[in-house]
């Protein structure tokens, strides 16, 4: 069952955060950390409906197609 995650990273001194589909919280943290092997991974959670309307996240570049 693939669920969605909020990713929030740390990258170049910015922070940001993505969403990914995936299994669990491991692989949606390994999925980010293999696309932006640089970034050091701040949480990981499963996507809140109401909060991310608020304030969205952008997909992973691979998931986005």
């Amino acid at each position: 069952m693939m669920l969605h995650y909020t990713v929030g990273l740390k990258l170049k001194g910015k922070s940001d955060r993505v969403f990914v589909d995936a299994e669990d919280a491991l692989i949606a943290a390994l999925k980010v950390k293999a696309e932006h092997s640089d970034a050091i991974i701040t949480y990981v959670r499963r996507q809140n409906r109401r909060g991310d309307i608020r304030n969205p996240a952008h997909a992973l570049s691979e998931d986005a197609t």
